[in-house]
């Protein structure tokens, strides 16, 4: 199998540099195209000890109508995450490993200021506890050289954690941690699995006409008059 270049990082402002810490090299990847749907990662979610049976994995689905395709979404860990930068009472943390952490409960004042903030659509607030929750890459596992629970479990390896001479060795794809979202240039911890090298230019469609103009793809069937 060829081997697949592999960049493992982006350059860091000295303020957003993390210190050597518990991870060693492994990277989190995700890999949309491999997901089958089966939602182990969603159940294996609530079982993590800190999420307190509540799953922090977004499972979406591509097109219900003409496709059973999904696509996980976990929390993709920004290196300067909008989240934290957004969040008045500073609840929110980012730890020498780079991983961008949950609220912290007794700052948290439940604004949803980062749920609307994060360009990758990640913080939930939930209400039962009155404190945003999300993604912490299950740091209580990564920390001591365990997978997170959802790569764990995860069938298809859609969501994946190891090494890059790993992912060399056993993948194929170019793995990609930079985005564009208009003009706000994104870098996170998390890879996702491209066919072309980054960045991803998240808006590189909105020439598109927005599908709020025909919500019903009347347009698409004709005007019955």
């Amino acid at each position: 199998m060829t081997s697949v270049p592999v960049s493992i990082g982006v350059k860091r402002t000295p303020a957003t540099r993390p210190t050597a810490g518990a991870f060693g090299d492994s990277i989190f990847v995700i890999d949309q195209s491999r997901c089958i749907g089966c939602e182990a990662c969603v159940q294996a979610c609530e079982e993590c000890g800190t999420h307190r049976g509540t799953t922090m994995i977004h499972l979406e689905s591509i097109d219900r109508a003409a496709s059973t395709q999904t696509a996980p979404m976990v929390c993709m860990h920004c290196e300067d995450p909008t989240c934290a930068e957004v969040c008045p009472a500073d609840a929110i943390k980012q730890n020498e490993d780079g991983v961008v952490q949950s609220s912290l409960k007794s700052r948290c004042i439940g604004c949803s200021n980062c749920v609307l903030a994060c360009p990758f659509g990640v913080p939930k607030y939930i209400a039962k506890f009155d404190q945003m929750m999300k993604c912490d890459m299950c740091y209580d596992r990564t920390s001591v050289g365990l997978k997170p629970m959802c790569a764990s479990v995860c069938p298809s390896e859609a969501l994946w954690f190891g090494t890059p001479d790993e992912f060399a060795a056993t993948r194929t794809g170019t793995l990609v941690n930079e985005w564009w979202f208009g003009n706000q240039y994104v870098a996170t911890k998390v890879r996702t699995v491209a066919d072309t090298p980054g960045p991803i230019d998240v808006l590189a469609a909105s020439g598109a006409r927005p599908w709020q103009d025909d919500p019903f793809g009347l347009d698409e069937i004709g005007d019955p008059r």
